[in-house]
């Protein structure tokens, strides 16, 4: 019998040296390992369970941003926009914001947060 493919996740690597294997084409039953020439039945890919999760603040968004609460502050912090932002420090859920252009004139623009329960300060580029 011969080997069959070593499964991690969902990717199928060569039993023979460990090549990460291709996926088979249309009405192709066996896939070649670049490598070495081992054959893998096409077959080894079906019921494959393929899962991918991402965080959500993996991928910054201008959408999501404009989805955020934004409340004019009239206290000491004057002139800034208490948002709903999660501070990474405590994960408290409000924070004080102001932008400014730091870089050119075609580049986004920097946010600054500081949570208003800790006070801890963060910024965001756009």
């Amino acid at each position: 019998m011969s080997k069959r493919a070593h499964k991690i996740g969902s990717l199928l690597f060569c039993p023979e040296c460990g090549t990460l294997l291709n996926l088979p084409e249309d009405n192709q039953h066996v896939v070649i390992c670049e490598q070495c020439k081992h054959e893998e039945p096409a077959s080894s890919y079906e019921n494959i369970e393929i899962v991918t999760r991402s965080h959500p603040d993996a991928f910054p968004s201008a959408l999501r941003q404009k989805t955020k609460t934004q409340t004019k502050v009239h206290d000491a912090n004057e002139g800034l926009l208490k948002v709903t932002e999660k501070c990474p420090e405590c994960g408290h859920m409000e924070a004080y914001s102001k932008e400014a252009q730091l870089r050119s004139a075609d580049e986004g623009s920097t946010i600054f947060y500081t949570c208003v329960k800790c006070k801890f300060g963060w910024r965001v580029n756009n």
